[in-house]
């Protein structure tokens, strides 16, 4: 049963997504969920918005906003030219947590990757976020990557 409707995000959507990512995080960041029309999240929404590549999407449960998940479908030579689906920034209100809609959210993104031909989509999640990855394993996600990250 879907009880979820999906939309792409506009910038009037940007409290609502950074807001939640910072409450959600597991590490300190230099976020300012109090400035969500921040240059810098304006440059960045209007650069996901304008690559075909990319979706960011609300996720509304009876039209109010419960969650966000970021889409980008990367091309690649690998495997005759096989595209990914790279899933990220998922997250859920508090209040809708152990619902069922994490899964329902990721079945959505899973369809969105298989529509635009994708072989395979992909994840990362931090290495504290245990029961996260209990919930990917749940899925049907493999853990047959490390991953590593470089900040300048």
């Amino acid at each position: 049963m879907t009880r979820l409707s999906y939309r792409d995000a506009t910038r009037d959507d940007l409290a609502f997504i950074v807001g939640l990512m910072v409450e959600d995080s597991v590490v300190a960041t230099d976020d300012l969920p109090d400035q969500p029309h921040h240059p810098s999240y304006l440059a960045a929404f209007d650069a996901i918005a304008t690559d075909a590549n990319q979706r960011l999407v609300v996720a509304e449960l009876d039209g109010a906003p419960v969650g966000t998940i970021q889409l980008t479908f990367i091309p690649g030579l690998y495997r005759l030219g096989m595209w990914r689906g790279l899933i990220e920034a998922v997250h859920i209100i508090r209040s809708q947590r152990s619902k069922g809609l994490g899964g329902e959210m990721i079945q959505w993104a899973l369809g969105q990757c298989r529509e635009r031909g994708c072989g395979m989509a992909q994840l990362t999640s931090n290495k504290k976020r245990l029961d996260a990855h209990r919930f990917y394993e749940r899925l049907g996600f493999q853990k047959s990557h490390e991953g590593f990250k470089f900040y300048f």
